[in-house]
């Protein structure tokens, strides 16, 4: 069945089927962690919830609580996708901004995550930019609140949920995905496409690897030939290559690596040129933060911009377009893109390319509010089949018409 045309009640018959008990009382760390049928109960939760919202059906299933959103980096997408998910199923948002808090007075991670987590259900945070920090900070804050749950010191022990860290960007790759799913018509139609995942040229510095490395985690799970492609120089982390080779093999797909843009865009059924920093180089970044080194760190700057500079050509580029299957290739990007003439001189996609898939690409955009959702009820909820049943049966209008 066409993944376009379930019903609501096909959404339950899949949700029924899958083994998701692991996920009640958990957290969303790496998509890598969870297993087949936790990934898939995602998508379908996800789906669930536009269907249900889709029919005016109210998705409110908490009265009260709070969702914590910490963003140690700028953001817009994944921002408002947060709080528009913690409103959709009832919770109030509730920013940290650790320069208003006592955290800028050296407060602990322990107290800082108890403090805040008195009448918390969820905390999302995005922590991306220093290697080998951001995914710890998150283990460490749930281990916090795990602590004070079984102290008595918090009366509910609220999950996370990563809206980004150093290692992956999973409500990013698994909305990304969701949106691929659809294009395609099921999951089952994505095995043997060939999938692009290719760095592109950015006028900027520093960009996270989460995202390529985010990309390869998962995509290699569908059965695709996922193709990761940089200048020499550009690696993403070795760990998580190595995930991506295990699960194309586990997968039937496979997972390649090359240095040249062409040869991963010839005959691709789907592209995601993006830019991101070295791995070597955010490594190295790390280290000098870690230091205080804030003239080296300006230094680094300077020579990764002029590295960056010496592969103008990487652009997803109307003639690179051309050479991928039929000339028709999905083209994907998280947002903001590094647009050529538009928002830059020359960057990471001609404007011509990028205006062409524009409404796909908010469309990928707006998948995203429901996965982060559809993670808050997994973790949530003991049996979320018969919450779901249940906001049908009362179909409690979300606008009330006249």
């Amino acid at each position: 069945m066409n993944i376009n045309d379930m019903t609501f009640d096909d959404m339950i018959k899949e949700l029924e089927s899958l083994d998701i008990k692991d996920m009640y009382l958990n957290d969303f760390f790496l998509t890598w962690e969870k297993t087949d049928d936790e990934i898939k109960a995602v998508w379908t939760v996800a789906d669930a919830l536009r269907n249900l919202r889709e029919r005016n059906i109210s998705t409110k299933v908490f009265d009260s609580g709070l969702g914590i959103s910490l963003f140690r980096d700028n953001s817009t997408r994944t921002r408002f996708s947060f709080a528009s998910a913690c409103n959709l199923l009832g919770l109030e948002v509730q920013d940290l901004d650790e320069k208003k808090s006592q955290v800028a007075h050296g407060e602990t991670v322990r107290e800082t995550a108890n403090m805040i987590s008195f009448m918390a259900d969820v905390i999302g945070i995005r922590d991306d930019m220093y290697i080998g920090k951001g995914n710890a900070y998150m283990h460490e804050v749930t281990q916090a609140v795990q602590e004070g749950y079984e102290a008595g010191v918090l009366e509910q022990r609220p999950t996370l949920v990563n809206l980004q860290c150093d290692i992956d960007h999973p409500t990013q790759l698994m909305a990304d995905t969701l949106h691929i799913i659809h294009e395609f018509g099921g999951i089952e139609n994505i095995k043997g496409k060939k999938i692009a995942m290719t760095w592109a040229y950015s006028p900027s510095y520093g960009k996270p690897l989460s995202v390529p490395q985010g990309a390869i985690g998962l995509l290699t799970r569908l059965g695709a030939d996922v193709v990761l492609a940089h200048p020499d120089g550009y690696d993403v982390m070795p760990e998580v290559e190595e995930v991506a080779r295990k699960n194309a093999e586990a997968s039937g797909g496979s997972f390649t690596k090359t240095n040249s843009m062409a040869e991963a865009f010839k005959d691709a059924d789907i592209v995601y040129p993006k830019s991101w920093a070295p791995f070597a180089a955010m490594e190295k970044r790390t280290n000098l933060y870690g230091e205080g080194d804030f003239d080296g760190i300006d230094k680094l700057e300077k020579e990764l911009l002029a590295q960056n500079a010496e592969h103008k050509d990487w652009t997803c580029s109307e003639e690179l377009m051309a050479t991928t299957k039929d000339g028709k290739a999905l083209y994907l990007h998280c947002l903001p893109a590094d647009i050529s003439g538009v928002s830059c001189e020359e960057g990471e996609v001609d404007a011509s390319v990028f205006d062409r898939y524009r409404d796909p690409l908010y469309k990928e955009a707006s998948f995203k509010p429901y996965v982060i959702a559809a993670m808050i009820v997994l973790e949530k909820f003991k049996d979320p089949v018969k919450l779901l049943k249940d906001l049908e049966a009362e179909g409690k209008a979300r606008i009330h018409k006249n």
